[in-house]
């Protein structure tokens, strides 16, 4: 909380000049003068009365004025912001210049009129206060700035964390399989993740709308959410999806927040997949290269959005064959521009899988990503860039 009183020190070892400013001031009860007669004791007395406006002379014998002004205004030293006026006992343009040059505010012939010496007190410490009010204000952001650098950081390694390892991937009997997922800013909002429990395989991907620490909390929300309801043996699609929604809908009003999502589920048993929720297409590129897209859109409903969505819900069962690719994205890559601001595209994507399909999960992953940054070579990516490629066996 800053002072309502205006502090001064006056350095000058003349005390009868020292005299005269204490009274012209005296009459101004928010003006509180102090008075330094040795200039080697300047920083002490500094130290003690936490000046907002200094009046120093230029003609001292212990030391020279404008070096003085030169220590005063010291990148380090406590005075650097404090207001200067240097008093001179005549008007000397040169000295003047090289004053204000050392970085003095202000100066003055001695002695000054009283009603401009006040006046001028009165301006100096006013642009003070405001000095240490912004950087009062500075320093508050500065250090939120920080706390939520530290809570960005958490809330990204956790997403890091909790995405499938490849080692959990080896393991599931039946599927070839590799993801990918690059946020646009340091918390991201896509989600995929392959959960194997009890023999049973549920494969999920969404897109959080937005980007950043708010829906880089969702997508947490929807993972734990997921994992709870497999341990729960829950395997009834509709279901799962109707609970997911209503937790994520209670909790983004909860925290006052306007994210949802789209959201895809996949369970495999068998060579066969069952999609439910809604999200973008699936591709599904065929052994020999060739392509299908299954829609989404009539197999669920945005995910926090409502509070009930069970009447929007739908499955469709997908026969895999050895050799079948399966690629789930998000609108990170089909939206990708390139420096001309054209789309990377379903098309350009099926085209790539296609010309790939021969390959593992890995090698059709790299295939893409490559060709995606390629065709968005220095443009910036404004959205999370998430693959997921499955192929049977």
């Amino acid at each position: 909380m800053l002072d309502s009183f205006i502090s001064v020190l006056l350095i000058d070892d003349q005390p009868t000049i020292g005299e005269a400013i204490r009274r012209m001031l005296a009459t101004e009860t928010d003006i509180i003068f102090h008075y330094c007669r040795d200039p080697t004791q300047v920083f002490q007395r500094v130290q003690e009365v936490k000046p907002m406006v200094i009046l120093q002379d230029l003609v001292m014998p212990d030391i020279e004025g404008l070096m003085l002004v030169r220590f005063l205004r010291a990148k380090d030293a406590p005075t650097h912001d404090v207001p200067l006026i240097v008093l001179s006992s005549k008007e000397e343009p040169l000295i003047k210049a090289e004053a204000f040059k050392l970085g003095a505010n202000d100066y003055l012939v001695k002695l000054p009129d009283k009603v401009e010496l006040i006046a001028r007190i009165r301006y100096h410490s006013t642009a003070y206060i405001n000095l240490l009010k912004r950087k009062e204000a500075e320093e508050k952001l500065k250090e939120e700035n920080l706390r939520l650098s530290a809570e960005i950081e958490i809330t990204r390694r956790l997403q890091q964390m909790i995405l499938p390892k490849a080692e959990e991937l080896e393991k599931i009997e039946g599927l070839d399989i590799a993801g990918f997922m690059e946020p646009a800013t340091d918390v991201g909002g896509d989600y995929y993740d392959v959960l194997n429990y009890n023999g049973r395989v549920k494969i999920g991907i969404g897109d959080v709308t937005g980007h950043g620490l708010e829906s880089g909390v969702v997508m947490i929300m929807v993972q734990t959410a997921i994992r709870t309801l497999m341990t729960h043996n829950e395997t009834d699609p509709f279901v799962f999806l109707s609970v997911i929604n209503r937790t994520i809908f209670d909790n983004v009003e909860r925290i006052n927040s306007d994210k949802n999502l789209t959201l895809s589920l996949l369970d495999y048993e068998n060579n066969c997949l069952r999609l439910s929720g809604q999200h973008e297409s699936l591709i599904l590129v065929r052994k020999g290269g060739e392509v299908e897209i299954v829609d989404t859109i009539d197999l669920g409903f945005p995910v926090g959005l409502e509070e009930d969505i069970s009447d929007f819900l739908g499955e469709t069962e997908i026969w895999l064959n050895a050799g079948d690719v399966v690629v789930l994205y998000t609108d990170g890559i089909t939206e990708a521009e390139n420096p001309s601001g054209e789309l990377y595209g379903l098309d350009r994507l099926c085209e790539i899988i296609s010309q790939n399909w021969e390959y593992s999960a890995q090698g059709i992953k790299e295939a893409v990503i490559k060709d995606v940054r390629q065709h968005i070579d220095y443009q910036t990516v404004y959205d999370d860039i998430t693959l997921l490629v499955i192929k049977q066996k």
